[in-house]
């Protein structure tokens, strides 16, 4: 794949992860934001400390809440779009809108849903100050570990193939996967910082919202840059061309 063609792709990847940022913003405003205002309102009414905030509620609810997720989506695009340039034709005999979907979904569960499994992410209030340096250290470490798995899993499953077949293959590599993760899991120190008092149904909806948006995020990349890349790199026939296909056929 040349320069011209990896510039192109990652344009489009930044492209399509702007709309989906789009689309997993309006996610975030429907369903994260509801939980957020009301975990905020049981710490006020449990905290005896009352400071100025340094930036408005409402800024943070709509401005501040739109920029991190727009940027957030041009950046994993550009990122997950040189991934593709990288996978394609080196993962199986997938097409490009297959391999764009592949990587989407691996991208999902590596840097989400494996490290969220873990250390779930919790509305304010949920959390002690003091920790949050560790807690912090804990998850980006969870992220990496989750990436070099998956990508070892991918490299072993394709080792695996000329001898297995592919089905075996990535059974075996997708078993390896799980078990690494679990042992990552029991050694990893667990984290469980929930205030007393705190609704039980207001994690779980805080948490499954954050999840809608990471799904609503990275299926439409998925979908969206697949139909861009592929109008890239697999051109329609010209109408001379079809037309001559069509003598031939008579």
């Amino acid at each position: 794949m040349n320069s011209i063609s990896v510039r192109a792709l990652l344009v489009r990847g930044m492209l399509a992860g702007l709309a989906a940022g789009v689309l997993a913003l309006v996610v975030a405003y429907l369903l994260g934001e509801p939980r957020v205002d009301s975990a905020i309102a049981f710490e006020e009414a449990h905290s005896h400390e009352h400071g100025m905030e340094a930036v408005s509620r409402s800024l943070q609810s709509t401005a501040g809440l739109a920029t991190g997720v727009l940027i957030f989506g041009v950046a994993v695009g550009g990122i997950a779009a040189l991934a593709f340039c990288v996978a394609l034709g080196r993962v199986g005999r997938f097409g490009v809108r297959a391999t764009a979907a592949l990587l989407s979904f691996g991208a999902l569960v590596a840097v989400y849903v494996v490290p969220f499994l873990k250390y779930p992410a919790n509305p304010p209030a949920v959390g002690n100050a003091d920790t949050i340096g560790k807690r912090t250290t804990l998850y980006f470490l969870m992220i990496v570990l989750s990436v070099l798995l998956a990508v070892g899993a991918t490299i072993l499953g394709r080792r695996l193939a000329p001898r297995l077949g592919n089905w075996n293959a990535t059974v075996t590599a997708s078993a390896a996967f799980v078990v690494a993760v679990g042992l990552a899991y029991a050694f990893l120190p667990s984290v469980n910082e929930v205030p007393e008092g705190f609704p039980a149904t207001l994690v779980w909806q805080f948490r499954l919202a954050s999840l809608a948006i990471q799904i609503t995020l990275w299926t439409t990349f998925g979908l969206l840059f697949g139909h861009l890349a592929e109008r890239l790199l697999v051109p329609k026939p010209t109408a001379a061309a079809r037309t001559g296909e069509a003598a031939a056929a008579h």
